[in-house]
């Protein structure tokens, strides 16, 4: 039921405002329907946009109860971006606006994904698409730089989360240590950090500086106590683990019964299921561990087709993890076994999609009525706030990661995974792009889309006067 138009709240500053209607389902669906279309920029964009149209133009939530949600979001696996998405539409619309919500925000990039994906496969080795490519690879090495600036500066506000960071990046490149890990360590060490030096650790939305918040119609709508959805009972974890463990692995279960352990199907199943539980920090923070995978382990592919997956990645809307699309349907179009190649590669594809976006659902629904109850829990935040210190350390690993295989032909192992380039297979070319791409991005703030189009015809051109 909408609230009546007639309703006032109070703002921060004692200003009386028109209390927000709440939104019927149909305008849920169109609004979840735009935001997924417009979705472009990565999680940051992704989070203005929803911020810009949920909090600021239709104050459908506050924003406080808004970047609480993000904080859960953030300390989930998965797309932040997303799954935000599902938590904003579960409050407003029960389980049905969640899924709705969820659905619209991945469908038209991964429709995108698929279209890029076989052109990709099909004219990849065309000179115009690799010279097209070259040019793309040095943009995304430019704006995952970008990335960890922007994540840094947030994020990295004292020495003690300069350390984190530096301990992260420590761990992942120097000593090997697993992703997950390093994560759960993270997330201990701010749990204590709140104990010992809690100034230290608090997250900028939380305390004394939190934002000053109106409230939005999901606010107002609990008030009213009219989200009886929201409130944990005893049989809710059980009941949704008993619906979505199912759903989610049921259908990798069946693959690996029907195809054995070894097919390319029950490999996607396996590798993707097990991507969604540990792929903390959005697509940057686990790039590096995914192309390794992807490249050394399985040989789904070639170190630079990685990177050409995530420029193209980055130039369609939704989540930037839909780059995981891209490396499945690779990896099933080049072990087709008896189906055609553009069919497997499909079949990947929608495979990759399933175990990569099914469980955001499972995470949101299990966890957000607790979460709900936990607002304003410090050691929460705190967690959250060393995480993603350690995130962005990872993130400066992928840098690094990129960089290597874009500016240089060649790098060699010395050991514990740590890559280190040939000096001597520097290529000019990609170095003097790469560079245009960062001055582009970082100091003329020149759009991401500008700037990837503009490497890829400077790519082009380059190319054809180097022979």
């Amino acid at each position: 039921m909408s609230a009546p138009v007639s309703d006032r709240t109070e703002a921060s500053g004692g200003e009386i405002v028109e209390a927000p209607a709440a939104p019927t389902f149909r305008e849920g669906v169109k609004l979840w329907a735009k935001i997924g279309l417009l979705s472009f920029g990565g999680p940051a964009g992704q989070i203005a946009l929803m911020h810009k149209e949920l909090v600021e133009e239709r104050r459908w939530i506050g924003e406080q109860r808004f970047l609480h949600a993000l904080n859960y979001c953030m300390m989930l696996p998965g797309p932040e971006a997303q799954q935000l998405a599902i938590y904003i539409g579960w409050l407003l619309h029960r389980t049905i606006g969640g899924l709705v919500a969820g659905i619209l925000f991945v469908a038209p990039g991964a429709l995108v994904m698929l279209t890029l994906s076989i052109l990709y496969a099909l004219y990849g080795d065309a000179p115009l698409v690799e010279a097209l490519f070259f040019g793309v690879k040095a943009a995304v090495l430019a704006i995952v730089i970008e990335a960890m600036i922007r994540i840094g500066r947030r994020a990295l506000k004292n020495r003690v989360m300069v350390s984190i960071a530096l301990a992260a990046f420590i761990a992942i490149y120097a000593l090997n240590l697993p992703f997950p890990l390093i994560i759960l360590l993270a997330g201990v060490t701010g749990w204590i950090g709140n104990r010992v030096a809690p100034a230290l650790f608090s997250g900028a939305a939380h305390g004394k500086d939190a934002v000053p918040d109106i409230k939005g119609a999901v606010d107002l709508m609990f008030d009213r106590g009219e989200l009886a959805h929201t409130r944990p009972t005893r049989w809710h974890a059980p009941r949704i683990i008993a619906i979505w463990l199912p759903i989610w692995l049921g259908p990798v279960l069946l693959i690996w019964a029907f195809t054995g352990s070894t097919s390319v199907w029950t490999e996607i199943g396996g590798f993707f299921s097990v991507m969604a539980v540990v792929t903390f920090g959005g697509a940057y923070a686990v790039l590096a561990y995914v192309a390794q995978a992807a490249v050394e382990s399985f040989g789904w592919l070639a170190p630079g087709e990685m990177v050409d997956g995530l420029g193209l990645a980055e130039t369609t809307p939704g989540p930037l993890i839909l780059v995981l699309q891209f490396v499945g349907f690779l990896a099933a179009f080049r072990q087709s076994g008896s189906l055609s190649p553009l069919l497997a590669g499909s079949l990947g594809a929608m495979l990759t999609l399933w175990a990569t976006f099914t469980p955001c659902f499972f995470w949101i629904f299990l966890g957000a009525p607790y979460i709900e109850a936990l607002r304003g829990n410090k050691a929460l935040s705190a967690a959250l706030t060393a995480i993603t210190a350690a995130v962005v350390g990872v993130i400066m690993n992928l840098a690094l990661w990129f960089g290597l295989h874009v500016i240089f032909g060649e790098v060699r192992n010395i050991g514990l995974g740590m890559d280190v380039p040939v000096l001597s297979s520097i290529d000019w070319r990609a170095t003097l792009l790469s560079c245009a791409a960062m001055i582009a991005i970082l100091k003329l703030k020149i759009g991401m889309l500008p700037t990837l189009a503009g490497s890829a015809f400077a790519g082009v051109l380059l190319l054809a006067a180097s022979g």
